[in-house]
C-alpha cells in the first residue's frame, strides 16, 4: 500500500510530500506520528518543496551572471559600501516601492556581483527578475525587430518586477538603441524597479545616451529618485587573485 501511495504522490506531482513520506517510512518516524501529525508533516514538506522549487525557477529564469549571495558581499578595503544600506536592499522594499538602484565604479570592483546578489534576494522574496548585459540585450532587441518577435520580448521584460541592466554605457547608444532604451524606461517608470550598473559615472550618462532631448527624458526617469552606490577601491578580481596565490 505504501508503494502504491508513493507512486500516486509522484504521479500527482506531490514530490516534496513523496520524499518526506518515503524518508519517514525508512526511518520509522511514520509510525511514531499520529494521523494528524503525519498529515501536517507531509503537507508542510510539500509546501516547503514547492516554495524552494519556485525560488530555483525564478533564479534560473533571471539568468544571472554570477551565483551570488548577499552574505558573501565584502565591505572591507574602503569600498564605500554601507552594509546597512545593502541589507535594506536585500529586504527588497525598493522593489515593492518601484524604486531604482544605480551602482557605479571601476571594472572588477564588484558591481555585477552586488546587483546579482540583490537580484537573487528578490527571487527569494517572490519577485520576477531579469538580468541582462546591456549591450547584448539591445543587440538582441534589434534582432527581434527584424524577425517580428519584438513585442513578445519587450512585453516579457515589462512584466519583470526587477530588471537588472549590467555594464550600462560601455557602448554608446545609436538612434535605434536610444529609442529602445526610452521605451523600456517609460514602461517601467513608477511601475517596476531597475538596477543599473556602470563603469561610467552617472554624470557622464547623458553623453553615452546621446541626443539631448531623449537623454534628458530617460535620465529624468532614472536618476533623481534612485538609490546610489558608488563603489571605490581596488579591483575585487585582483584582490581575490592575490589572496588565492598568497
Amino acid at each position: 500500500m505504501n508503494t502504491e501511495t508513493l507512486t500516486k504522490m509522484k504521479q500527482m506531482k506531490f514530490l516534496g510530500m513523496a520524499r518526506a513520506f518515503q524518508t519517514s517510512l525508512e526511518t520509522g518516524n511514520a509510525q511514531k506520528l499520529t494521523a494528524d501529525e503525519l498529515i501536517a508533516f507531509l503537507i508542510n514538506s510539500e509546501m516547503d518543496d514547492r516554495h524552494n522549487r519556485a525560488i530555483d525557477r525564478r533564479i534560473k529564469q533571471a539568468r544571472f551572471r554570477y551565483k551570488a549571495d548577499i552574505e558573501s558581499v565584502l565591505y572591507e578595503n574602503d569600498r564605500n559600501l554601507d552594509k546597512n544600506q545593502i541589507m535594506r536592499f536585500a529586504d527588497c522594499g525598493f522593489v515593492g516601492k518601484k524604486e531604482n538602484i544605480l551602482i557605479t565604479g571601476l571594472t572588477g570592483i564588484g558591481k555585477s556581483y552586488i546587483a546579482s546578489a540583490i537580484g537573487q534576494q528578490a527571487c527569494v522574496s517572490g519577485y520576477k527578475v531579469f538580468y541582462a548585459n546591456t549591450a547584448k540585450l539591445f543587440a538582441r532587441l534589434k534582432m527581434t525587430k527584424a524577425d517580428g518577435s519584438y513585442l513578445k520580448e519587450i512585453s516579457r521584460i515589462e512584466r519583470m518586477d526587477l530588471l537588472i541592466l549590467d555594464d550600462f554605457g560601455l557602448q554608446p547608444f545609436d538612434s535605434q538603441g536610444r529609442m529602445l532604451l526610452m521605451e523600456i524606461i517609460e514602461d517601467r517608470h513608477d511601475k517596476r524597479s531597475m538596477i543599473i550598473t556602470s563603469q561610467i559615472p552617472v554624470s557622464k550618462w547623458h553623453e553615452v545616451i546621446g541626443d539631448n532631448t531623449v537623454a534628458d527624458a530617460i535620465l529624468d526617469r532614472i536618476i533623481h529618485t534612485a538609490h546610489r552606490i558608488d563603489l571605490q577601491g581596488e579591483s575585487m578580481r585582483k584582490l581575490i587573485k592575490n589572496i588565492q596565490t598568497a
